[in-house]
């Protein structure tokens, strides 16, 4: 809980920065290991989708709040998505791309007692790489994906029990995503996308003992908690320039 509340750790404050480095990274990666095939033959997609989001948070020390009870947990709630892809072939099978998600969520933290802090947009900025199954001019394509970015936990605004207005700020951590899905191409240019991903996000270390060896000596080991989003989605998927 600590990780969230205010003035427990120093919070991310440069959301634009990391936007803009990963949305980089995504293209990046999109132009240089597709370029080569684009020259010959064009061959992007964009999709669009929204879904439904499973999420949980991270436990930590019990805190003594202003009510008079104790809290020990932080999660953001389950709740709807959205998000946009592009991507690019690298072969008839690879796909490049990056992905951006967004989760419309509160921000709860429970105890001895539960409590809604308030609004939470959580958004998910990846570069990934997809291999694609089936033949190329097959209607129906499963896929399998894997990629990395930054996950970004928005600032919330809460009231406390003696009615002052308080902001958490915002913070962005590495995170990685893994995802498999399907896609089916009614028409040539315009398809359907059924997808279930899971991004798992760092957050904090706590320490989980000591590890001896006999060369190395003994050193003190943490152990590492994870925000997690299982999201099911599902959208539209669009073939632009050279077709399959």
């Amino acid at each position: 809980m600590a990780t969230w509340a205010a003035g427990e750790r120093e919070l991310g404050q440069s959301m634009l920065k990391s936007i803009l480095v990963s949305a980089a990274f995504g293209v990046a990666v999109v132009v240089a290991c597709a370029t080569p095939v684009f020259g010959q033959t064009p061959k992007v997609e964009a999709s669009v989708f929204g879904g439904w989001v499973f999420s949980d948070g991270v436990s930590g020390q019990n805190v003594l709040a202003g009510d008079g009870k104790l809290y020990n947990r932080v999660d953001p709630k389950d709740s709807g998505s959205f998000g946009f892809s592009i991507s690019g072939y690298g072969s008839h099978d690879v796909e490049y791309g990056f992905m951006y998600g967004r989760q419309f969520s509160r921000l709860v933290i429970s105890g001895q007692d539960e409590r809604d802090l308030g609004s939470l947009a959580t958004m998910n900025y990846h570069g990934y790489v997809s291999v694609v199954f089936g033949d190329s001019h097959a209607k129906v394509r499963p896929f399998a994906l894997g990629g990395a970015g930054v996950t970004h936990f928005g600032e919330v605004t809460t009231t406390t029990v003696a009615g002052v207005t308080r902001v958490i700020g915002g913070q962005t951590q590495f995170s990685t995503k893994w995802g498999a899905g399907v896609k089916i191409f009614p028409s040539p240019r315009v398809g359907l996308r059924v997808a279930f991903s899971w991004v798992p996000t760092y957050i904090k270390s706590d320490p989980g003992g000591w590890w001896c060896d006999p060369y190395w000596g003994c050193y003190s080991v943490g152990s590492s908690q994870y925000s997690n989003q299982f999201e099911f989605s599902g959208g539209v998927t669009f073939r632009l320039g050279g077709g399959k």
